[in-house]
C-alpha cells in the first residue's frame, strides 16, 4: 500500500493529503483488515510485515499497531507472527558517525583522517560546533574523499540521481524490445538507475496505466521517489517518530519473531549502525556470530538472540540486498520463515 500521493495513490479531498508517519501506519493496518475481510480464505495464514530502507521506520510501528488491534479484539484478527527489515533506517536522521566508521573500514579514508576525526570531533558529526574549525576541516576532507561514491553500494559505479521529478525520462532512438533493453542493462558497468529509468518509462506508458486501471489525471507523472511529500514548504507528510528502537523492544516482549539483515556494502545505512541498536536491546545471544552459507560459499554472517531476533549480513550486497544477491536472500528468507538456522 502506497502513501497518499506516492505511486498511483491519491485522495479525494485535500485534508487526506496531510498526515503523519503514525497515521500512515494506521492506514496500512486499516487496509490490511479490510483486505482480509474481502479475502477471508487468507485470514488464518501466518502474517509477516516486511520492508527495506526507510521502511525500517514504518515496519515496527505497523507491526505494533496490528498487534495492538489483535489484543483489542479488532476484527478480523491478523495471524501476526513477526517482521523482516532489510537495511532499515531505525533512528532518523541518521548519525553521521556510522558513515565515517563504515568508510574507514572500507578503505575509503585514511587511518590518519579517521583518527583526526575521532580526536577533533569527539563523535559529533551531525551538529559540528562553529568554533570547532579542526573538526569542520576534517569533515570537509571526509566528504571530499567520499564524493562520487555510490552510497547504495560502494563497489558499484557512481551514477547521477534519477529521482528529480522535473526530469521525465525519454528513451533515446527508436523503441527497442524489452528483452533488448534488459540484456543491455545486465552489463556490470551499468547503473542501477538505468533499471529505475526503464521502470519509470514503463509506469508512465498510457497502455500500462490503463491495464492497471489507474484513474486518468490523478498524477502528472509516476516517479520512484516523490520527495516533495516530506520536504519543502508545502510538504504534506509529517515525521513524528524519530527512533523506533522502543518499538522493537516492545515487540520483543510480545514474542514476535524478527529478521534484520544488512547488505555489508551499504553506505546509506551501514551495518555498524544496525548492529549497535540491536545490541542496545541487551538481549542474550542464543547463536553467536558465525558464517551462513549458500552453495558451499559464505553468503554472510549471522547471530540470533533470545528475543527471537535474527541478524544477518548479506556479503557483497548493498542497500537493496535482495536485488544484489537474490539467490542468497531467498535462501536466507526460506530458512528463517521455516524456523531453520541460517
Amino acid at each position: 500500500m502506497d502513501k497518499v500521493n506516492t505511486g498511483f495513490s491519491y485522495a479525494t479531498n485535500s485534508v487526506a493529503y496531510k498526515y503523519t508517519d503514525v497515521q500512515e501506519c494506521e492506514y496500512v493496518d486499516e487496509f490490511l483488515r479490510k483486505w482480509l475481510n474481502d479475502h477471508p480464505q487468507f485470514i488464518s495464514n501466518p502474517f509477516y510485515v516486511s520492508g527495506n530502507s526507510y521502511a525500517g521506520m514504518d515496519i515496527p510501528i505497523i507491526t505494533q499497531l496490528i498487534s495492538n488491534g489483535n489484543i483489542a479484539g479488532k476484527e478480523p484478527l491478523v495471524n501476526l507472527q513477526g517482521y523482516l527489515i532489510g537495511n532499515g533506517v531505525t533512528i532518523y536522521p541518521q548519525d553521521e558517525n556510522y558513515h565515517i566508521v563504515f568508510c574507514h573500514g572500507m578503505g575509503l579514508i585514511s587511518d590518519e583522517l579517521y583518527k583526526s576525526l575521532e580526536k577533533n570531533c569527539r563523535g559529533e558529526y551531525t551538529s559540528i560546533h562553529p568554533n570547532n574549525t579542526r573538526c569542520a576541516n576534517d569533515f570537509r576532507n571526509f566528504k571530499q574523499m567520499t564524493r562520487n561514491i555510490n552510497v547504495e553500494h560502494v563497489l558499484k559505479p557512481f551514477c547521477t540521481n534519477d529521482d528529480d521529478p522535473k526530469k521525465i525520462y525519454q528513451m533515446t532512438g527508436e523503441r527497442r524490445l524489452l528483452d533488448d533493453k534488459l540484456i543491455s542493462l545486465q552489463r556490470e558497468d551499468k547503473c542501477d538507475s538505468d533499471w529505475r529509468k526503464h521502470m519509470r518509462y514503463w509506469a508512465n506508458d498510457p497502455e500500462v496505466q490503463e491495464a492497471l486501471h489507474v484513474r486518468k489525471g490523478i498524477i502528472e507523472s509516476w516517479i520512484k521517489c516523490r520527495r516533495d511529500i516530506s520536504e519543502g514548504p508545502h510538504h504534506n507528510y509529517t515525521l513524528t517518530v524519530h527512533n523506533v528502537v522502543p518499538y522493537h523492544a516492545n515487540l520483543s516482549t510480545k514474542g514476535y519473531r524478527s529478521l534484520i539483515y544488512s547488505g555489508d556494502h551499504d553506505y546509506m545505512v551501514p551495518f555498524q549502525e544496525t548492529q549497535t541498536w540491536i545490541k542496545s536491546l541487551n538481549y542474550s545471544i542464543d547463536d553467536d556470530w558465525r558464517q551462513w552459507n549458500v552453495n558451499n560459499q559464505v553468503a554472510g554472517y549471522t547471530r540470533s538472540y533470545s528475543n527471537k531476533m535474527t541478524y544477518a549480513t548479506v556479503k557483497g550486497s548493498g542497500h537493496t540486498a535482495c536485488t544484489d544477491k537474490p539467490e542468497e536472500c531467498f535462501v536466507m528468507f526460506k530458512r528463517w520463515i521455516n524456523h531453520y538456522p541460517l
